[in-house]
């Protein structure tokens, strides 16, 4: 297991959950967010609902 985060988006137009690695360092207006990134993916159970996120790569 590698230590990481996922930052809430603050935006109107909808997009793919991101996760950066190392513990989160505040900036100016916000974090700053590492340049490289795993795109979360999210994989529900059709009988129950339930949800399992991945962030391969």
């Amino acid at each position: 297991m590698a230590e990481g985060y996922v930052p809430h988006e603050r935006s109107s137009l909808p997009g793919l959950g991101r996760w950066y690695r190392g513990a989160p360092v505040a900036g100016w207006f916000g974090l700053k967010l590492p340049k490289t990134y795993v795109d979360i993916a999210t994989w529900r159970c059709q009988r129950c609902g339930f949800l399992e996120q991945y962030a391969k790569g």
